[in-house]
C-alpha cells in the first residue's frame, strides 16, 4: 500500500477493512474472536478498540499457518475454528452461514473461481473431484498454473485436528514460510474428505494488496450499498456516482442526486431530497427536508420540512425548525433556527438561538467568539434583521424588533423596536479623487 497505516486499517466505504469483517464475524454470534495482529498493532488495536475481541500479536511473520498458530492457545480442543483474512471485508455474512450449516469436521474451505488466478493458491483435487490439497502459486507446475478453482484462504476446523496438522506444519517452500493450506493434504489423508464451498461471486471474496485493488474493493462495496437503497425504495439517480461511508436509514421517496456524499451516520426522513454534490455527515432530516446543491451538512437536525443551500454550509449543532430555509453561502453552527425563519445568502449564524419567522438579511453576522471565549446571541420571534449587520455576543434582540442594515448591536435591541447603529451619512462637495503620479 507505500503507507503508514497497516493494510487492515486501509478504508473501504470510509472505515477499516478490518472493522467491516469484525461486524461480519460478529454478526455470527461466535463464541470468541481472536484477530491477530503483526507490524502496527497499536494502530490497530487503537482504531478498532470499541470491539469485544482477543488481540494476539505475531511478532515474526512467517505465513498463514504461523498466524493461525498464534491465535490456538486461546481455542479450546471441542471449539470449530472459523478462519477470515483481515484485508476481505466484504464476504458476505450469508456466504459464511452457509459454509457453517452444509460442512462438517474436521475440515472445510470456501473456494472461488477466477479468470486470473495469478499469486493464489490453486485447488487440487483428484479424477472424482476431491480435493486432495492446495498448492501455492510460487511453488506451482505450469500446468497446475492454468487451474482457475483457488483458495480463499477462509477455512472452518475442528480446533483439535487444527492444532495437530499445525504442529506438523513446516517451511520447506520457495519463501520459507508455514502455509495454512498444507494442512488440506494432511486432512484428506487422515479422513479422506476435505469439504468445500464454491463462491458464487468472486469478487465478494477480494483481497487488496494494493492500491488498485482497494479501489475496486470501494467500487464493489459503493455498487452493495446503493443497490440495498434501491431496494428500499431510494430513487438514486445515478448509483456509479453516489459515494456512502457509513450507515444510511430512509424512509419513502426519498432522492439523491449525483455526486453525493453520505458519512457516518444519517436518516433521510419520507421524501427528503438530497441534490447533487452535497455531502452529509451525521445528520437527521425530518421529512420534506430539501438539500439543493453543493451544500455540506455535518451534525444537522431537521425537525420539520424545510430548505438548505445551495452552496450552504451547515455545522454541528445546527437544528432547524419546519418552514426554515439556510440559503446559499450562509454558515451556521450551534445555531437552532425555529419555525417558518430565514437566513437567505451571505450569512454566518454561530451560537445563536433564533425565534420564529425571524428575517435574516445578506451579510449578517454573529460575532461570537471574543478570541477566548464563545458568547451566544438570542434572536426573539417575528424579527427583522437588516442586511450588513454585526450582533456581537452576549446579545438579545427582543421580539418584534428591526435591526437596521448596517448596523452593529452591541447591547440588546428591545422589542418592537427599530435599532439602528451606524454612522450619519455625509456628502462632500468638489472632492476630488486622488490621481496616480505621471512618471517623471
Amino acid at each position: 500500500m507505500k503507507s503508514s497505516r497497516p493494510k487492515m486499517l486501509q478504508t473501504v466505504g470510509g472505515r477499516p477493512m478490518l472493522a467491516h469483517l469484525l461486524d461480519t464475524a460478529l454478526s455470527l454470534n461466535p463464541a470468541q474472536v481472536h484477530v491477530v495482529v503483526g507490524s502496527g498493532s497499536d494502530q490497530v488495536r487503537a482504531a478498532c478498540s470499541g470491539y469485544a475481541v482477543s488481540w494476539v500479536n505475531q511478532e515474526e511473520r512467517r505465513g498463514t499457518g504461523h498466524a493461525v498458530m498464534q491465535a490456538m492457545p486461546g481455542i479450546p480442543d471441542d471449539a470449530a475454528v472459523l478462519v477470515l483474512l483481515g484485508d476481505h471485508p466484504l464476504i458476505p455474512q450469508s456466504l459464511l452461514t452457509q459454509m457453517i450449516k452444509e460442512t462438517e469436521p474436521p475440515l472445510a474451505m470456501l473456494t472461488m473461481e477466477l479468470d486470473d488466478p495469478t499469486g493464489y493458491g490453486r485447488i487440487l483435487r483428484d479424477p472424482g473431484g476431491n480435493i486432495i490439497g492446495v498448492i501455492e502459486h510460487h511453488d506451482a507446475a505450469p500446468e497446475q498454473h492454468e487451474i482457475r478453482e483457488v483458495n480463499t484462504g477462509i477455512i472452518m476446523a475442528d480446533a483439535a485436528r487444527l492444532r495437530a496438522w499445525l504442529d506438523r506444519l513446516d517451511c520447506n517452500n520457495a519463501k520459507q514460510e508455514y502455509y495454512l493450506p498444507d494442512i488440506f493434504s494432511m486432512a484428506r489423508a487422515e479422513s479422506g474428505e476435505v469439504q468445500a464451498v464454491l463462491a458464487p461471486d468472486f469478487h465478494d471474496l477480494q483481497g487488496a494488496n494494493d492500491r488498485k485493488q482497494l479501489a475496486a474493493l470501494e467500487k464493489r462495496y459503493q455498487a452493495r450499498m446503493a443497490h440495498q437503497l434501491m431496494e428500499a425504495g431510494v430513487q438514486i439517480i445515478d448509483p456509479d456516482r453516489l459515494d456512502i461511508r457509513g450507515a444510511v436509514s430512509a424512509g419513502s421517496d426519498v432522492c439523491i442526486d449525483v455526486n453525493v456524499i453520505l458519512q457516518g451516520e444519517n436518516r433521510l426522513g419520507d421524501g427528503v431530497t438530497v441534490g447533487p454534490g452535497s455531502v452529509l455527515t451525521d445528520c437527521d432530516l425530518a421529512a420534506g427536508t430539501i438539500i439543493h446543491p453543493y451544500s455540506v451538512l455535518d451534525g444537522v437536525t431537521t425537525t420539520g420540512a424545510c430548505a438548505i443551500g445551495p452552496f450552504a454550509r451547515l455545522r454541528p449543532g445546527t437544528v432547524l425548525a419546519a418552514g426554515c430555509k439556510v440559503g446559499n453561502f450562509v454558515e451556521t453552527k450551534n445555531a437552532r433556527l425555529d419555525e417558518g425563519s430565514k437566513a437567505s445568502h451571505l450569512t454566518y449564524l454561530g451560537d445563536s438561538v433564533v425565534g420564529k419567522n425571524v428575517n435574516i438579511g445578506a451579510g449578517t453576522i454573529t460575532c461570537n467568539y471574543d478570541g477566548a471565549n464563545k458568547h451566544e446571541t438570542v434572536i426573539g420571534d417575528d424579527v427583522f434583521i437588516g442586511s450588513d449587520t454585526q450582533l456581537v455576543a452576549p446579545v438579545t434582540v427582543g421580539q418584534g424588533a428591526t435591526i437596521g442594515a448596517g448596523s452593529t448591536v452591541t447591547k440588546n435591541a428591545p422589542e418592537g423596536a427599530l435599532t439602528v447603529s451606524r454612522s450619519r451619512q455625509t456628502s462632500i462637495e468638489g472632492w476630488k479623487r486622488p490621481q496616480k503620479k505621471k512618471d517623471s
